[in-house]
């Protein structure tokens, strides 16, 4: 989360897809702190998934990841993914299976 709020603090462009959206809105504690994670994201770019390719193209990444030898954990992992390589932007991130979904595709992962 450090790493976001440097970005965010910056003026380096940052989006976010709207599964991720969801998550660090719901990381909030209290009704309170989601006024302040609304607010500090409030500069992102909010990339949207787009059904039904979307999920189609997390599902290809998910069997890809299968054939490799791989099992993502969270299938939600391989629908932001998808909206990542759609959108052709880099993916921060602190989870080991987007490393695994960049060894099958072509999505750019930075690691926290």
């Amino acid at each position: 989360m450090a790493t976001l709020r440097r970005l965010l603090d910056s003026d380096t462009q940052v989006a976010l897809t709207d599964m991720i959206w969801m998550e660090l809105l719901q990381g909030a504690e209290h009704d309170e702190d989601v006024a302040a994670v609304r607010a500090s994201l409030s500069p992102c770019v909010l990339l949207r998934s787009k059904s039904p390719n979307d999920f189609e193209a997390g599902a290809d990444v998910y069997r890809a990841a299968r054939r490799a030898g791989h099992t993502i954990r969270r299938p939600q992992d391989c629908l932001i993914a998808a909206v990542c390589l759609r959108e052709r932007v880099p993916l921060l991130h602190d989870d080991r299976d987007f490393e695994r979904i960049a060894a099958v595709s072509e999505l750019e992962v930075v690691p926290v």
